[in-house]
């Protein structure tokens, strides 16, 4: 495909600027030091193995010894991160991290030694880890750096390192041997690893180095040579959920090319019944080790087989909006590389760490505003402000990453509702009772238990939301767990039926015809009709229920109703009836243990959009979920009171008129209900 059709000159230009950026700040690129910020630039290093979160906040109850608990997060961005990456290593060594031990008897190299091709050349970061009571200066490539007493710190090394005068040996970081290559093939776009017996990955030339989650190295793409060792190298290719996996070992001769022509099967076939996949929630650039460009972004999506792509503007802690450029240029446009399976749109991720990130999908124009609350600026107007204006828009509206802490369907709302700012989504409880927001992601990369456990409240207190997935995937991150996983390792399945569009995606999710999942295929049918549909009942009649999955990670699967669970079974086919006395609804689950295609630290998961069962023309409203969603707003009120920050009255104003207009909504679901 033509450049200046996947590159034009506004995004090039942006994504110079991005290059600039990363060059003079690292992988955070100057942006203020909040939680999640500092996180991103320890998490190069530490992947879900180590606890940078906790590991940080005991260094921060250290330096303030007084501050409460739910304080602490607040002053993450002032830990010494170099220390902290130490102490949550805890003595290990990371594959790109060696480290220099200095002892009060000398100083040893720590190092999961790395291969080297040819004449290739070599640079590592290093951690020098110091137990000496005293500082210590150590000479790197020519720069002296002072460690302090017992400290840290984390370089860039190419060649020397001089410690109390003497050369350190260097050898355990690197071992060459001679080069080969491989060509890879499959027919068609994959995702492919190509790794040495120690686990180290070799990309093609021009290719990020990224590792997903499980630590496996990937690229994306197909007839791709590699640079790789003379010695036995593993090949492995899928393409996204739908795909199982091959594998075979290798040894290519030194300076020759081998040819692996190696091609996945397919699980099933989503598309030929309707169904397709799409990941909400995507950012090209946003922080990270290497600036993405569009094209990136275009193999990774046809290297999994992803029907939709929501790429998302959205800035980071301060004013600067990434990819707003490329928003400009495409809004209301199709991406370059979509084509009959696969389409691709940009759209905006709207942030308010105080009550929630939200994303647009399919919008038309630029909007007027992205963010409140950064860097000092108020909080304010609430998010209802800009999902009026995103739908006005053409967007379809849903809470990403809603909710970090895991709690059950009976905790109250308080357990999640416990501190100032936290990116939750906290107004969802308000903007879904006055009809403003379409889907949650209950499918995220935070709890999903957790948001399960909300998303079961809302829609039993009678709203109606469907369930999507985003994985807030970062293409320009390359080592961060989730953040650095291909997209669309999470999905929502949207029953479309005809033609893929932007437009008919969008419709069949607001219909709630959607199951979002971790891999495995969910079908639920409630007297033959799907989610989304409404079945108009009279008292005691009796519906019949099939839940249907296909995946090896599936190891259970649930029929739920507004009442809880109401059958279990081993995966495949679970059927039950029952008799409907009052409005509610159902759901299916299927859930699984850690598996190599579950790329979320809680292991399989999927979740259906609800099948409705009105009765006597009532809809569900059951009182619990309601006086739950009334005492969320309560609690939520009290946030705002006390962590909000506003300039007048008025503003403050603006969110306690909404919470009292949701109030009214909930409150008359109790009249209807004859509560």
């Amino acid at each position: 495909m033509c450049d200046d059709l996947l590159l034009p000159d506004p995004v090039a230009r942006a994504l110079a600027d991005y290059r600039a950026l990363r060059d003079a700040h690292g992988p955070c690129w100057g942006e203020p030091p909040l939680s999640y910020v500092v996180q991103a630039w320890a998490t190069v290093f530490l992947d879900r193995r180590y606890d940078f979160w906790n590991t940080g906040l005991r260094q921060v109850a250290e330096r303030y010894p007084h501050l409460p608990a739910a304080e602490l997060e607040d002053h993450l961005g002032e830990v010494d991160l170099d220390r902290v990456v130490r102490d949550a290593l805890a003595g290990d060594v990371v594959d790109n991290l060696p480290a220099l031990r200095l002892t009060p008897e000398g100083c040893t190299v720590a190092a999961d030694t790395r291969v080297v091709l040819d004449d290739d050349p070599f640079r590592t970061a290093l951690l020098l880890d110091s137990s000496r009571e005293e500082p210590v200066t150590v000479v790197v490539d020519g720069t002296p750096y002072e460690v302090p007493p017992r400290g840290a710190k984390i370089v860039e090394v190419a060649g020397e390192v001089v410690v109390d005068g003497r050369p350190v040996d260097l050898s355990p970081l690197a071992r060459r041997v001679a080069g080969a290559a491989v060509r890879v093939r499959a027919g068609f776009p994959c995702r492919w690893s190509v790794t040495s017996a120690n686990g180290q990955g070799w990309y093609p030339e021009g290719a990020p180095p990224k590792i997903d989650s499980l630590r496996r190295p990937y690229f994306h793409g197909d007839d791709l040579v590699v640079a790789v060792p003379a010695e036995p190298v593993t090949v492995t290719v899928t393409r996204g959920m739908e795909y199982t996996s091959s594998e075979v070992v290798v040894t290519p001769e030194p300076g020759r090319e081998t040819l692996v022509e190696l091609a996945p099967e397919r699980l099933y076939d989503a598309a030929a019944r309707g169904w397709y996949g799409g990941d909400l929630h995507v950012h090209l650039n946003w922080m990270g080790e290497e600036p993405a460009a569009p094209a990136l972004a275009a193999a990774a999506q046809h290297g999994e087989d992803l029907h939709v792509l929501n790429l998302v503007a959205g800035n980071v802690a301060s004013e600067r909006v990434y990819d707003v450029e490329a928003l400009a240029h495409w809004a209301g446009e199709d991406l370059p590389w979509s084509d009959e399976r696969h389409l691709a749109r940009i759209g905006v991720e709207y942030r308010s760490d105080l009550v929630g990130h939200l994303t647009a999908f399919g919008i038309r124009e630029l909007p007027k505003r992205y963010h409140t609350g950064f860097l000092g600026t108020v909080d304010w107007p609430p998010n209802t402000a800009a999902l009026e204006e995103l739908r006005a828009l053409g967007g379809l509206t849903g809470y990403g990453h809603p909710f970090h802490t895991p709690f059950g369907d009976d905790d109250p709302p308080d357990v999640v509702l416990d501190r100032a700012r936290n990116c939750s989504a906290r107004e969802i409880v308000a903007d879904a009772a006055l009809g403003l927001i379409d889907t949650l992601d209950v499918l995220n990369h935070s709890s999903i238990a957790g948001t399960a456990a909300v998303y079961h409240r809302l829609i039993g207190a009678g709203n109606r939301l469907a369930v999507t997935a985003g994985t807030d995937v970062v293409l320009s991150f390359c080592r961060r767990g989730t953040a650095s996983a291909p997209p669309g390792w999470e999905r929502v399945y949207a029953h479309v039926g005809g033609p893929l569009t932007a437009e008919s995606y969008a419709e069949a999710i607001v219909l709630g015809r959607t199951f979002a999942t971790t891999g495995p295929w969910l079908e639920l049918a409630v007297n033959g009709h799907e989610p989304g549909d409404t079945l108009e009942l009279a008292p005691g009649q009796r519906v019949e229920i099939a839940v249907s999955s296909i995946g090896p990670e599936v190891e259970s699967l649930e029929i739920r109703t507004a009442d809880g669970v109401l059958a279990q079974g081993p995966p495949g086919r679970l059927v039950a009836s029952m008799t409907v006395s009052e409005p509610t609804y159902v759901v299916a689950v299927a859930k699984g243990g850690p598996h190599p295609r579950a790329l979320h630290r809680s292991g399989a998961y999927a979740h259906t959009s609800p099948v409705y069962l009105d009765v006597a023309g009532e809809h569900v409203a059951r009182e619990a979920d309601v006086r739950w969603c009334l005492a969320w707003l309560d609690r939520l009120e009290e946030i705002l009171r006390e962590f909000g920050t506003f300039e007048t009255k008025e503003q403050l104003g603006d969110h306690l008129e909404l919470y009292e207009r949701a109030r009214t909504v909930y409150r008359g679901r109790l009249t209807g209900a004859g509560a």
